[in-house]
């Protein structure tokens, strides 16, 4: 199993980058997906997820309006589009996989995912 974000870096406030991460190893179809990030000294958090069907979201409510997910699963890919960031977005976002689904994307919690990425650093200059 393997996932693999890229697309993270440098940015100033107001800017846009978009995540991606490609999956192999596994049944994609079969999996919801989640973005989440954490940030120096705190708890990892959910920031989206969307369901294996891709009817069914989640957004944290500070990326509402500003972030979009999206997945391919034709390509066993997961986007993340995040428009209008500001500082209090510099984390590492990690893209992970569960088959949980209901759950997943009724509380993008952590917990429930069972694969993980390594991780892309973004960072929002003020």
């Amino acid at each position: 199993v393997q996932l693999v974000e890229s697309g993270g870096g440098l940015v100033q406030a107001g800017g846009s980058l978009r995540l991606s991460c490609a999956a192999s190893g596994f049944t994609f179809d079969d999996y919801a997906i989640g973005w989440f990030r954490q940030a120096p000294g705190k708890e990892r958090e959910g920031v989206a997820c969307i369901s294996s069907s891709n009817i069914n979201t989640y957004y944290k409510d500070s990326v509402k309006g500003r972030f979009t997910i999206s997945r391919d699963n034709a390509k066993k890919a997961v986007y993340l589009q995040m428009n209008n960031l500001q500082p209090e977005d510099t984390a590492v976002y990690y893209c992970a996989a569960g088959r949980a689904d209901l759950i997943i994307t009724t509380t993008c919690n952590y917990r429930y995912l069972e694969h993980w990425g390594q991780g892309s650093l973004v960072t929002v200059s003020s």
